[in-house]
């Protein structure tokens, strides 16, 4: 296997949930040593999430595998004066920490950046939150839907018409990971060639108002606030129409090129010479016209029908279930989903997204099975010089836990 771009980097991940533990997964596929470390008990919230009642029983929901591959877990507890020694210790020879507690709490455990990069200067310490470290709320805690209300995202989705509606998918913790994964990424570059370690504070408040770029600008620039516009599109070529077997089939025509090819297509040339339409860049004065026209002549055939009639000539598609995109993404041999290698007494076969993008060489690769809560301990102690009897004291006086009971009831 060709060496991958994070080999011999050490990551330790002190996050839970979705944004940080997809920031760290995103870096482990790349080849880095995550040692996630976990509450003692329960771990990571997502180890009792998602659809299979057994594996949450386990502490291994599928919510938890979907994250957390090609990573090692070591369970402690931080709030104790021998856990967060242990923890410091961790940090002393981390490369980077990556943490997505509410503003405040790593520093009440003397874990804050500050604290820990005194003995650990070329440290990257990346931060992940809500609001950010500064500001009125930077203490707040939030999850993906409240940011998504809280930022306007919402504002511009939904029925026409009808109220701000929040992504079905959770999109800010999955771009507020990957905004963290490409800033660390950045960092260790810059430490390549300066050597300073580096505080990284990422909002997902800011991840939000990113993804509005162009909203932004509407709103900045003319007072144009977004508004719910359903399936639809201010070109009426790039919008959603009904086929005739009642299934949805999507246009994505923007440019004039693109437009007057899909006129050709349906039969229809003629709508170009009509001066109403003739320009795509002025045609948005009679929308309602031309989509009239246009959804007349999608109920001649059937959305898949469509499809292979237009795809390959101007952008279209028939509007799937995620089975189905699941089915086209295996048809396209993209590697983004891939199937895990399970523990022998693990229910299989266990299929994960991976990653968006393919290497030439040395990509993204899973090398390893999510962890048991604590499975790692012992493994990850020794490697920072605890030996076995202080590792049994440890685990004694319940500063950390190892060989935890699986099965637990919901």
């Amino acid at each position: 296997m060709a060496k991958r771009a994070f080999s011999g980097i050490r990551i330790v991940d002190f996050t839970h949930v979705l944004s940080g533990p997809f920031c760290t997964y995103q870096l482990g596929l790349l080849g880095a040593d995550v040692i996630k470390v976990e509450e003692p008990g329960l771990g990571d919230y997502m180890r009792r999430r998602g659809s299979d009642r057994d594996l949450r029983r386990r502490l291994m929901g599928d919510h938890f595998l979907s994250l957390n591959a090609n990573k090692r877990s070591i369970a402690i507890d931080l709030r104790s004066k021998e856990g967060a020694a242990v923890a410091r210790r961790l940090i002393d020879d981390a490369d980077v920490v990556v943490e997505n507690f509410r503003a405040g709490v790593m520093e009440e455990l003397g874990l804050g950046y500050k604290a820990v990069s005194e003995a650990n200067p070329g440290l990257i310490y990346c931060a992940l939150s809500g609001y950010g470290r500064s500001g009125p709320y930077a203490t707040r805690k939030v999850y993906d839907q409240v940011v998504q209300a809280s930022s306007g995202l919402m504002s511009g989705t939904g029925e026409i018409g009808g109220g701000p509606i929040k992504s079905g998918s959770p999109v800010l913790d999955y771009s507020s990971g990957l905004m963290a994964a490409f800033a660390i990424s950045a960092a260790l570059f810059q430490r390549s060639a300066d050597g300073l370690g580096q505080f990284i504070d990422v909002a997902m408040h800011d991840t939000a108002l990113m993804l509005m770029s162009t909203s932004i600008m509407n709103q900045t620039r003319s007072g144009k606030a977004p508004r719910p516009h359903a399936n639809e599109h201010p070109l009426a070529a790039a919008s959603c129409y009904v086929a005739g077997d009642g299934e949805l089939i999507m246009l994505g025509c923007c440019t004039q090129g693109q437009f007057e090819r899909l006129c050709v297509l349906i039969g229809r040339p003629d709508i170009t010479a009509d001066p109403r339409f003739s320009d795509v860049n002025t045609q948005d004065v009679h929308r309602a016209a031309l989509v009239e026209i246009l959804q007349t002549e999608m109920r001649a055939r059937t959305a898949e029908d469509w499809e292979r009639h237009l795809a390959d000539h101007v952008p279209a598609s028939r509007v799937r279930s995620l089975s189905e995109g699941l089915d086209q993404a295996r048809l396209n041999n993209r590697e983004v989903i891939r199937s895990m290698v399970p523990p022998e007494d693990f229910p299989g076969p266990v299929e994960v997204p991976v990653a968006a993008y393919m290497f030439g060489h040395g990509g993204p690769e899973i090398t390893s099975f999510p962890p048991e809560l604590g499975a790692n301990t012992r493994d990850i102690l020794r490697e920072h010089g605890y030996d076995d009897e202080t590792i049994e004291r440890l685990i004694v006086e319940s500063a950390v836990e190892a060989d935890l009971d699986r099965n637990l009831p919901l």
